[in-house]
């Protein structure tokens, strides 16, 4: 699954090449001009000029460029639109920012593929944290969580491949494959020797949500991710939960890598009163747009505890902030990933595309969620030997904090 994204944005958008802006001002020290590619093969590629940023030097690109071509040992290796692919995505890149991303072709239809759901892989989100590949959440039921993947493992190798320079999304292509055919990962852990997992892929169906009833009159929401379809199925689970006649609430988000934000305001509109804000996004020109419950009230009141971990991000850090800021909930079990921020997908030319990072979240009190996360107002261990023994002591902490109240 992907990261938060507010929209996928369908506009077409003239792909800014700095091979162009360099060519179309002709400018700055070049090793000979007979040495740079002809115009209309850098043309082919991407497409049309655009103006040039007045501070912006390439001579120094256009140098590198030319002996490249001039002295590179394989020169019918030299595969022009990877050379300019490669700029592109080195210039995006210097910006240090994981979730900022350019897209060549293949990669952009694997990512829509991602995004409507038709894929086989091993059913676990992942994320970059601290410039590692990690594992944010495996899905329930999914391959990834049968072979005993977690939230926070790091993934150092895919097959033979090391991660270290991989984008997100190339790990994703390499982790996903035909149904059926068999992908390694090399898994680190804290506290635990390196390890590799061999997963079978195979069709990911997302899971939403899970109901039960605990005695005492508590009654447990695990929301297990924000799709489309989320907002409908928490309804059936509030209309299951009035129907039991319990009256204090567990909303379990743990191993919940997030969705789309307007499930997530949706979602809290149960229980923040309407109008009031459930989360804050901060713009690029510094600007603040203010996200409100819509209210739907039946919730208010009721007693909750939220439940969160390593795998709670995104979307759940919305919810999970909003309830804590605006109702006092409290947040029980382990940190947060820490993925606040809003990315945008611009389609460009030649089937090629730009997810770039256009806004940041906060808590309704400010809070900034990327990179931080949330830390829990009562923080639980789970122990190996826990988890062996079928023990769930986050939960067992959240009932008894819900007896409390």
């Amino acid at each position: 699954m992907p990261d938060l994204k507010r929209y996928l944005k369908p506009s077409i958008i003239v792909l800014v090449s700095i091979l162009i802006v360099a060519a179309s001002f002709g400018g700055g020290v070049y090793v000979g001009y007979e040495r740079r590619p002809a115009i209309e093969k850098v043309k082919s590629v991407i497409g049309q000029e655009t103006q040039k940023p007045q501070e912006v030097d390439f001579s120094q690109f256009w140098e590198v460029w030319g002996e490249l071509e001039e002295k590179f040992v394989d020169r019918a290796a030299i595969d022009r639109k990877k050379l300019v692919y490669g700029a592109i995505g080195g210039l995006v890149k210097a910006l240090g920012d994981p979730y900022t991303v350019f897209l060549p072709p293949r990669e952009t239809k694997l990512f829509r593929e991602d995004v409507r759901g038709s894929f086989g892989g091993i059913g676990a989100e992942i994320g970059i944290r601290k410039e590692v590949l990690t594992i944010i959440a495996p899905l329930k039921g999914s391959p990834a969580e049968r072979a005993g993947l977690k939230a926070a493992d790091k993934i150092l190798k895919i097959n033979a491949t090391t991660t270290a320079d991989l984008s997100l999304e190339e790990a994703v292509s390499y982790i996903r494959g035909p149904i059926g055919t068999e992908v390694t990962l090399t898994i680190s852990r804290e506290d635990e020797d390196t390890r590799e997992v061999a997963i079978t892929r195979e069709t990911i169906v997302v899971p939403i949500i899970e109901t039960s009833r605990k005695g005492d009159g508590i009654f447990s929401i695990h929301l297990l991710s924000f799709n489309g379809s989320s907002p409908l199925e928490f309804r059936r689970a509030i209309r299951e939960f009035l129907i039991a006649g319990d009256k204090k609430l567990i909303l379990d988000l743990r191993s919940n890598p997030g969705g789309f934000l307007d499930a997530a305001v949706d979602i809290a509109s149960w229980f923040v009163p309407a109008g009031e804000v459930v989360a804050r996004e901060k713009t690029a020109d510094g600007s603040e747009v203010l996200y409100r419950s819509s209210g739907h009230r039946l919730l208010e009141d009721t007693p909750v505890v939220v439940l969160v971990d390593q795998g709670s991000a995104s979307a759940s850090e919305i919810v999970a902030g909003a309830l804590r800021d605006a109702r006092g909930a409290k947040l029980v079990g382990d940190k947060t990933f820490g993925k606040g921020s809003v990315q945008e997908v611009d389609d460009l030319s030649g089937g090629a595309s730009l997810k770039i990072t256009i806004a940041k979240w906060l808590t309704p009190k400010g809070t900034s969620i990327n990179d931080k996360g949330l830390e829990p107002d009562i923080k639980v261990e789970v122990k190996k030997e826990d988890t062996e023994a079928g023990k769930d002591p986050v939960l067992e902490k959240g009932i008894e904090v819900l007896k409390a109240l």
